[in-house]
């Protein structure tokens, strides 16, 4: 499923079986799943965790899987990292308690990433629902002293609607930081990857795809494709 701006009522189901979705874009080359518990990002708690069990075990195996939405305890994230996930997103309960994201930072080095929702450069929490008034970089260099894996930048503004990838509020954030940001929000075509391309050197690692590659505005492999050729260019 789909949403535009993190809007529920602006949902979009592309298929009833997430797990063979997910062999579906393993089988097309991804090396990372990016995984969202949309109920459990509005309910603040797991909603959709015997799903995300069954794409662990059809392809955790084979690439890392990460996921964000509604994980606001230890337990969740052990709970998840023991069935195989690679990396728990924190969001809004970093936003909310910072000791907490502290804390899983230090019992889970390494698997920790944290979840940046930005509009107009204010970060927003609670499924996109509610604008903070804290500012995104200043909240993101605080957060990387916790040592954070990485960072994944969204501009809700943009997310789901096709617009374009925010480059410059992505790469202004990734300049403020020593820790890699991975683009998200509002990818549309071949084009958005060949200039976050340009910019990796400036610490972006990569780009989450969504809706594009639903809808086929954005063709996948050629996308995997073009990235290797801009790397080994």
């Amino acid at each position: 499923m789909r949403l535009k701006q993190g809007d529920m009522e602006q949902s979009t189901t592309f298929s009833d079986d997430p797990a063979e979705m997910a062999r579906k874009w393993v089988d097309e080359g991804a090396r990372r799943l990016h995984l969202v518990d949309l109920n459990g990002a509005f309910a603040g708690k797991p909603k959709n965790e015997m799903a995300i069990r069954r794409i662990l075990k059809e392809v955790g195996d084979v690439v890392d899987v990460q996921l964000g939405g509604g994980i606001r305890d230890l337990d969740t994230i052990e709970r998840y990292l023991d069935a195989g996930l690679r990396y728990v997103i924190i969001g809004t309960a970093a936003v909310k308690n910072p000791g907490f994201l502290h804390d899983a930072c230090t019992a889970f080095g390494g698997h920790i990433i944290v979840g940046l929702d930005a509009k107009d450069g204010k970060v927003a929490t609670d499924g996109w629902s509610k604008l903070t008034g804290h500012e995104v970089i200043d909240l993101a260099k605080k957060f990387e002293d916790y040592g954070v894996e990485s960072f994944i930048y969204t501009d809700i503004g943009r997310d789901g609607m096709l617009t374009g990838i925010n480059i410059e509020a992505t790469v202004k954030l990734a300049q403020a930081l020593n820790t890699p940001v991975i683009a998200s929000g509002g990818l549309s075509n071949i084009a958005d990857i060949e200039k976050l391309c340009e910019v990796e050197s400036e610490g972006i690692e990569g780009v989450i795809c969504g809706r594009a590659i639903y809808t086929g505005d954005l063709d996948f492999a050629s996308a995997q494709e073009r990235a290797d050729t801009y790397n080994n260019g």
